[in-house]
This record gives C-alpha cells, structure tokens and sequence, in this order.
C-alpha cells in the first residue's frame, strides 16, 4: 500500500471528541493496549491528522505516527508503535524465505505462514478474516509487516496457499520513511 515515498497532504488538528472516540476505538480493537494508552495518547494532548494518498489517514502526535486508517478500516498501527509495545498485538510469523519478498512491498502468501519457519497462533489464538495482525521474521526480534488479514489463521493451516494478506506497512516502505514537518 506504500510502496512510494509518501508527502504528507493537508494537516489539521483532531477535535477532541473526536480524539476520545479515536482512543475509545484503539482500546475496543487492541484490548492489551488499553494499560499503554495514556502514553501512546495522553488525553490532554493534540492528535493530527494527515491526509495522504488513496484514502489514507495518518494520527500522528507530535510529529510521531502512531496510527493509519485507509477510508472505514479498522485504525492500524504504525510499526514504530508495534515496536515499543510488542506484547499487545496478535503475532504471526513468517519464514526467512518470505522476509526479502516481505520487505519488497509484495503480497504475503500463505505458504511463508505454513513452512517450517513459519508461526501460527495454536487453537486459542485463532485469527479471523479482516483482523490485523502483526507479522514477525523467523530469526528477528523486530515485527516487519502489519495489515487486515485476507484469511482467517485456521483457513491459512487447511488450504496452505493464497493471498493472506496483500497491502499493509512494512519496514522501509513510504510510510517508514516519512517525516512530519
């Protein structure tokens, strides 16, 4: 989704209750977040909101990204905020095959989840289709994609090949590299 280097479009400041139904709606969708979220998001505050392009709309605090929301999807964390609060998102894993493909910008294929490398979440970590999930390399520490899954993880181990998830913000896409003046 941010294959190109990304210019912020226009800047405004976010109501503030607006601001509280943002919070109100980052607690619903990531419930293990909900102790982190005064320092994420303090309350007193001033969120922005960047356009960029294709729908997208960037949160950002202090000239930080924290979270993206392309036209009614779920809001999506920016990397670096997977980064600092690792524990509070569901994790998948790729295989070192999949890793260049990954950070490339290209779709991320069912057979990278199932190999020997790959990760899935056991029964009671089941994901479904549309969820987000955060996608972490075999052998690194750090998480490299996050993004809405085209398929549920359950699907994922029967047919063992497909599109799981094509189009979100990976390491050293646009998104990444983009400065907030």
């Amino acid at each position: 989704m941010f294959k190109k280097d990304l210019t912020a479009g226009a800047k405004s400041k976010v109501k503030s209750s607006v601001q509280r139904s943002i919070r109100t709606k980052i607690v619903e969708t990531y419930p293990l977040l909900a102790p982190h979220i005064d320092e994420i998001l303090p309350k007193k505050s001033q969120l922005d909101m960047l356009k960029l392009p294709d729908r997208v709309s960037l949160y950002a605090l202090d000239n930080n990204p924290l979270f993206w929301q392309h036209m009614d999807d779920p809001i999506i964390p920016h990397l670096r905020v997977v980064h600092q609060f690792p524990q509070c998102f569901s994790r998948i894993g790729i295989d070192r095959g999949a890793i260049r493909f990954v950070l490339s910008g290209a779709t991320l294929m069912a057979p990278g989840l199932t190999s020997a490398g790959g990760r899935l979440p056991d029964e009671e970590g089941q994901l479904k289709e549309g969820e987000i999930a955060v996608i972490e390399a075999e052998g690194k520490e750090e998480a490299c994609l996050v993004g809405l899954l085209k398929m549920g993880t359950e699907e994922i181990k029967e047919k063992k090949k497909g599109v799981v998830m094509d189009g979100g913000h990976y390491l050293g896409d646009g998104l990444w590299k983009m400065t907030i003046d």
